[in-house]
């Protein structure tokens, strides 16, 4: 015997249960990140996992939120895209630059691998911020909890951004000027985020929030000069 058959009312507590209610957990998450993020990251490195999202299917939505907002930005927004024209025609006219293969990319060739893009730049931040803290000796946290970190960190900076480009760009803003103005708070959330989770002060923050940087950098910069080295010494030997 159905108790409760699927009635309009049914299916709209049901959707404002899981996705609009303020008690729901995405929600919780989301604010949380933000007012305590300490609280979210370490409990559930320390296993009080019940009150907010695993951190895989949260990054998982967030991943989903930016493949809707490329959807948006190349379908609705194609006018508000034209940054290459004259940004990138200044930098053609560079010095060595004429035979850049970078130039000739757009936003919508490039958004395909952007999915890919955010996951494999995750663990470069692990890398960075696991290696600073570890070697000015905080080790309360592995390799693993560190990519948590990021990992919550990261979705909550792809979240925010594919809502707040949409809502920019209905306004019609440049997406240029869009991507200028929320590159900058990224950054200070990521600072913010370490002061809170690592409990130090003001100075000592922005010191390791530097090195973590710096690190970060300098691994992601290996990376590509090394899968660049692969690469043509693959064409060099099918030549």
């Amino acid at each position: 015997m159905i108790q409760n058959r699927l009635t309009p009312k049914v299916l709209a507590a049901q959707v404002n249960e899981q996705f609009i209610s303020i008690d729901n957990k995405f929600l919780r998450t989301f604010i949380d990140l933000f007012k305590k993020p300490e609280e979210v990251i370490d409990g559930y490195i320390h296993g009080t996992r019940k009150k907010y999202i695993d951190v895989l299917q949260y990054f998982a939505i967030s991943l989903t939120l930016a493949g809707i907002q490329v959807f948006l930005m190349t379908t609705f927004f194609r006018d508000a895209l034209d940054f290459e024209s004259e940004f990138l025609n200044t930098i053609a006219e560079a010095p060595g630059n004429e035979n850049n293969p970078f130039l000739n990319s757009d936003f919508e060739s490039t958004s395909k691998y952007q999915g890919l893009i955010y996951i494999v730049m995750v663990p470069f931040s692990a890398i960075g911020s696991w290696i600073v803290y570890y070697f000015l000796g905080d080790k309360r946290y592995n390799f693993t909890e560190h990519l948590v970190l990021n990992l919550y960190y990261s979705a909550q900076i792809i979240i925010i951004t594919a809502i707040l480009s949409i809502l920019f760009l209905i306004f019609g803003l440049n997406y240029l000027i869009v991507s200028t103005i929320i590159t900058i708070p990224t950054f200070i959330y990521f600072w913010y985020v370490l002061k809170r989770l690592f409990k130090e002060g003001f100075w000592e923050t922005t010191a390791k929030f530097i090195l973590v940087m710096l690190v970060y950098i300098f691994a992601f910069i290996l990376m590509m000069l090394i899968v660049g080295l692969i690469i043509g010494m693959v064409i060099y030997l099918n030549k």
